[in-house]
């Protein structure tokens, strides 16, 4: 229960509604437990005595402590479901807040399908269990200790007799608890599994259908769900026996009143209507203990999920602000790693001793082979990650002192992987910047060449990309992606292979543009293709990790046999992408053709 007690954080103001519904529930059973009183004292001076007038006033007593009873368990259930509903939003809220806080080494590890699960399930277990079945808990504890003083009050042999299964009634249903928490922690696993599954394969569809491989995935899907469906039975069968076992105790008890309350009765020890109550009272808490299964099964299933939210709410922000981070000012572009080393895993280095340093205004080209770790080096900036060795420094401040906010607003990335949200092309170029204006949203995609078939477009700017920007092709939303970087007018640029999905027409274009933005930002580009690499000021070679030669691209092919075997094998590209509108002239500097003035749109 420890895990469940934590929830009293997320009640906030929702701690009133929830006092509220106890009192109702406090309510709903002291009147539940007037009643057998009202019906016994009808039976003898009403019914045994056959006085009318008597058996009318108890009728009328009986009806309205019904009628209040209702109001409270009306003020029960909508109080307990509107606290319940609270705590969900309040813990579905935290959640998000959570993982939007959480590092991307986190995120590298996460799968989409298994967070679903636990934000949207696992919560509504919970909620189920915080709204309706600690009330019922209460409820019954509060009917056991009432309906234990009055029968006692009647009659204690019968009493004695009555609640001597209690003590097997709880043992059984605390081994049914034993037994069904784990099972209902396979479950919420299991329909996590197949909530990853759906989602990895709606991504994925085209894919899919690509390769022609739907049969496969579906039978994958059949096998998970096949497991989920055996987890399902599995815990049905488990409350299925123990049901009618719960029901078999409680029944005896009921019968072995029945008998000795009959020879009390023909003994003249107790009254018919003391006989009835009697009844009534044992009726009313033989409805609860029969409950008391189901109640367990609730409690297991929420106490699952309750362990599975607060693994994430417990998981560790790894890249956070430090106390007293400093606002970083404004910047020049100068950037510094100084013995810079890097683990996602611990004693598994990703790069190892990298040191560097690029003025501002300077384009530095990142090349290796794959997994050599010039994908971190671009992530380090921003600070995506935190350096296990060494430091990194923006204009002198290490990126560790400064608000994560402060450092990420100067730095603008387009990723080769274009992720667009399924708002309009409006809203995913000013994503950065929600208050920039028409005009400057506009500018940007004139910028990035984006404006071109926007224009196109039945809703101009106001068309809905939709998921992943599904409607849009690759160099349409590689150039959105542009042109949502831009707007940030950002000092630094991180461009990751960005023009990996565009046409080598479009590439010339885009690349003109960006020629010009860069001239006075420093620019560090992950790139496969020469024209990118010979246009920079300084390339930044590679190998496993560890930096093994920087300079020109003429130095390097010179001084470096790692340089020129990339050179060689790696930085092809065709004729087409070799014209002057994408490439430097022969010392190796940016050319740019004459074009529109559309950068300095987003430079004022």
């Amino acid at each position: 229960m420890r895990a469940l007690l934590r929830l009293r954080r997320y009640y906030g103001y929702y701690w009133i509604g929830a006092v509220g519904a106890y009192v109702c529930v406090l309510a709903s059973s002291v009147t539940t437990l007037i009643v057998p009183r009202l019906i016994g004292a009808a039976v003898d001076g009403g019914i045994v005595k056959r006085d009318v007038q008597a058996l009318v006033y108890y009728a009328v007593l009986i009806l309205i402590v019904s009628a209040l009873r209702g109001l409270a368990a009306f003020g029960q259930g909508y109080l307990g479901e509107s606290s319940a509903q609270g705590v969900s939003f309040q813990l579905r809220k935290a959640l998000y807040a959570h993982l939007q806080n959480l590092s991307f080494s986190f995120h590298d590890q996460a799968q989409t399908g298994e967070l679903m699960a636990r934000a949207t399930a696992d919560v509504e277990a919970l909620r189920n269990f915080t709204g309706r079945g600690v009330q019922q808990i209460v409820n019954l504890a509060i009917l056991l200790i009432g309906v234990t003083v009055a029968l006692l009050r009647v009659n204690w042999i019968l009493a004695l007799l009555s609640l001597g299964l209690v003590p097997a009634l709880t043992w059984r249903t605390w081994l049914f608890s034993k037994r069904i928490r784990p099972m209902y922690r396979a479950l919420q696993g299991q329909i996590a599994a197949v909530a990853t599954l759906i989602q990895e394969n709606i991504s994925g569809v085209r894919v899919v259908k690509a390769f022609g491989r739907e049969r496969e995935e579906i039978e994958r899907f059949e096998a998970a769900n096949d497991r989920l469906h055996h987890d399902y039975l599995s815990a049905a069968k488990e409350q299925a026996i123990n049901a009618p076992f719960l029901d078999m105790l409680s029944n005896s008890s009921t019968v072995v009143m029945l008998w000795v309350g009959g020879v009390l009765v023909m003994t003249n020890h107790i009254t018919i209507g003391e006989l009835v109550a009697f009844y009534t009272y044992i009726l009313q808490l033989v409805q609860p203990i029969r409950r008391g299964g189901w109640l367990m099964a609730m409690q297991s299933r929420a106490q699952a999920a309750c362990e599975r939210v607060l693994e994430i709410l417990d998981t560790p922000i790894s890249v956070a602000n430090k106390e007293g981070a400093l606002q970083l000012p404004q910047v020049a572009g100068h950037v510094e790693f100084r013995n810079v080393s890097c683990a996602y895993h611990p004693g598994r280095p990703v790069i190892e001793g990298v040191t560097f340093s690029v003025e501002p205004g300077q384009m530095i080209a990142l090349v290796g082979a794959t997994g050599s770790g010039k994908t971190t080096v671009a992530n380090l900036i921003p600070r995506f990650y935190d350096v296990s060795e060494g430091a990194v420094l923006v204009d002198g401040y290490d990126v560790r002192d400064v608000t994560l906010h402060s450092l990420r607003r100067q730095v603008g990335i387009v990723m080769q992987e274009t992720m667009l949200f399924s708002g309009t092309i409006r809203e995913n170029i000013a994503f950065g910047r929600p208050d920039a204006s028409e005009d400057e949203i506009r500018a940007a995609a004139r910028s990035a060449r984006a404006d071109e078939f926007i224009e196109r477009l039945p809703q101009g700017y106001d068309t809905v990309v939709g998921e992943r920007g599904v409607s849009l092709s690759g160099g349409q939303k590689q150039r959105v992606a542009i042109a949502r970087a831009l707007i940030l007018n950002p000092r630094l640029l991180i461009l990751d292979e960005f023009t990996s999905s565009v046409d080598v027409a479009t590439e010339r274009i885009i690349r003109a543009a960006l020629n010009r933005l860069m001239r006075n930002r420093t620019t560090f580009v992950i790139a496969h293709r020469l024209s990118t690499v010979r246009a920079a000021d300084m390339i930044l070679v590679l190998e496993r990790g560890r930096l093994v030669a920087a300079g020109r691209h003429e130095e390097l092919l010179l001084s470096s046999p790692t340089y020129r075997e990339i050179n060689a094998s790696q930085l092809a590209e065709s004729p087409a992408a070799l014209a002057p509108a994408a490439l430097g002239t022969d010392d190796g500097h940016a050319e740019v053709p004459d074009e529109p003035e559309l950068a300095d749109e987003v430079l004022a």
